[in-house]
């Protein structure tokens, strides 16, 4: 028998906690460091401009040599959208299954880093070693094929990491969660469970996909001479296929609308995960060969996304797509926390076209409920539970479950971003706080879009911008023009002459009183310019525009 080494892992959340999305964990044992997961985010309403937040990951950066892979649990973007943007930083071979391993390949051909990846599909069942570790797959039900669990063997103890799971015994495509291993691996003694807290505040569990099925063969019984449209997550495949099922057993044709959707459906029907029967998909342009009652289709958009099929349908900007009075369109996803007021939005949008908008019932989650949490708790028996993917409140709830199953209180931690837990048999604490943080992708800049630049577009957004332009001559700083006051955003310059000519007479006099004491710099008379103005503005208005002072010299 091997001496147990007395290390301790060390389990690092580089991202996803405190927040649904961004999803990144490092594990560490000695000099082996494995990344489970590299997941974006999407930007909060006060970040203007933003198009998507990835993870800091500096510290993986400055342990480079120690760092193996990354190992991915599924193919959903907040676990592999900022994959293109870390490699590129950091250029690691990528471990996942199959479909995961297409959806990624994808996207790192679009970014051109096909050729220099090294990527290695595993199959459920199959373990890989990286450095100290070793990683087995286990497969789970999820709103998309191919998701894993993860047991994750260190010298310090086996870590139990479920990904985003359900538990669906009738699942659409392929076999039900491997509850078997879970209980197989509990038997061996697990040290630590990091569980999917999503739906913990939810009890009983979570519908199987197959009841969606049955929901659309009544509306699409129902509802059998309009158009149908569909609009859900582009990587629910089970769900696509379901539509597709319906539509062909209705004899509808079906064209598949929105980017990412194209983009995965293809992905899955070449690797298999997808079966359409022949001639039942169309191109957009076919549309109108067929009667309206006998086609579907299927779109991106669920979430109100502005730039999405559906959004762009409701408001008349498709090419080729527009909404008629009496098509039927379902809407087969729940809004994500913060997206409810862009999906009511869109909901009145087509009703206003006379569309007919279903939105009850037509979805399941993908996340375990209250009952499939104590079912793996229980089969997995953790010393330590560490609930991960959630809010606080998320996390909090499933911390309660583990509670009411018997483990410790003082064995359960809630971890914030950047906690290093470190963890053998003995104990379990949190020693260090490492730095994470978020980096902005705005267009093609990655991170140099920061809070100074956010700040500054926030202040552009609520006050607007004055701009006091004056002309200097060089020797003697004389005023020789100006000073002009050019106002975007702050008030319509046309009915407010007066106060402009004001503010330029009170700019003026500050000047000219700065110029008269000789030892006037460009900086003094900007600050200058800039207290005045602000001065004067809020007193007349109340408002605090951004100043600008520029100065030219002849």
């Amino acid at each position: 028998m091997k001496k147990k080494s007395n290390s301790k892992l060390k389990i690092i959340p580089l991202g996803g906690l405190e927040k649904i999305g961004m999803n990144i964990t490092a594990f560490e044992y000695e000099d082996s460091i494995i990344v489970v997961d590299c997941g974006l985010s999407f930007p909060e309403d006060d970040m203007l401009g933003i198009d998507l937040v990835i993870p800091d990951i500096s510290y993986l950066k400055s342990n480079a040599d120690k760092v193996k892979g990354f190992v991915i649990t599924h193919g959903h973007e907040d676990h592999i959208g900022a994959l293109p943007y870390v490699l590129k930083e950091i250029n690691l071979p990528i471990y996942t299954t199959k479909l995961t391993m297409g959806i990624i390949e994808k996207k790192l051909t679009e970014h051109n880093l096909l050729r220099s990846t090294k990527r290695k599909v595993v199959r459920h069942g199959q373990s890989i070693n990286l450095g100290k570790f070793r990683i087995e797959f286990i497969k789970t039900n999820h709103s998309i094929q191919d998701a894993s669990a993860l047991a994750i063997y260190s010298p310090a103890g086996i870590v139990v990491h479920t990904g985003d799971f359900k538990v669906d015994y009738t699942p659409v495509f392929g076999d039900a969660i491997d509850l078997q291993r879970f209980a197989e691996i509990g038997k061996k003694g697990v040290l630590a469970l990091m569980s999917d807290s999503t739906n913990a505040e939810r009890p009983g569990f979570t519908q199987s996909e197959r009841t969606v099925g049955a929901t659309f063969d009544r509306l699409f019984a129902e509802h059998s001479n309009t158009r149908i449209i569909v609009a859900t997550f582009a990587s629910n495949v089970d769900r696509v296929q379901q539509i597709i099922n319906t539509s062909y057993k209705y004899g509808r044709k079906v064209v598949v609308e929105g980017r990412s959707m194209v983009n995965i459906i293809s992905v899955a029907s070449e690797l298999g995960y997808l079966n359409v029967p022949e001639n039942t998909l169309i191109e957009t342009d076919q549309l109108k060969n067929y009667p309206r009652e006998k086609t579907t289709i299927i779109t991106t958009g669920s979430q109100g996304e502005s730039m999405a099929a559906l959004s762009r349908m409701a408001a008349d900007i498709h090419k080729k797509i527009s909404i008629m009075p009496g098509d039927t369109i379902i809407l087969s996803s729940n809004p994500i926390p913060g997206n409810e007021k862009a999906v009511s939005n869109i909901i009145n949008e087509l009703s206003e076209k006379g569309a007919n908008v279903i939105f009850q019932d037509t979805h399941v989650s993908g996340h375990a409920c209250q009952e499939e949490l104590k079912l793996i708790y229980s089969l997995v028996k953790p010393k330590y539970a560490i609930p991960v993917h959630g809010e606080y409140r998320h996390l909090k709830a499933n911390a309660g479950i583990a509670k009411s199953l018997g483990i410790p209180k003082d064995n359960i931690f809630i971890l914030k971003s950047g906690d290093v837990l470190a963890l053998d048999d003995e104990s379990a604490e949190v020693v260090d706080k490492i730095h994470t943080g978020e980096i902005l992708v705005d267009g093609l800049g990655v991170g140099d879009v920061g809070n100074i630049v956010l700040r500054d577009r926030q202040h552009l957004a609520e006050d607007g911008i004055l701009i006091v332009v004056l002309t200097l001559e060089k020797r003697t700083n004389q005023l020789l023009a100006g000073p002009d006051i050019v106002s975007r955003g702050f008030v319509y310059v046309r009915e407010s002459e007066s106060l402009m000519e004001e503010a330029r007479k009170v700019v003026t006099e500050a000047v000219e009183k700065c110029l008269m004491s000789r030892h006037a710099d460009w900086s003094k008379i900007k600050l200058v310019i800039r207290d005045t103005m602000n001065d004067f503005i809020w007193k007349r208005t109340k408002r605090k525009p951004m100043i600008l002072p520029i100065i030219m010299d002849v």
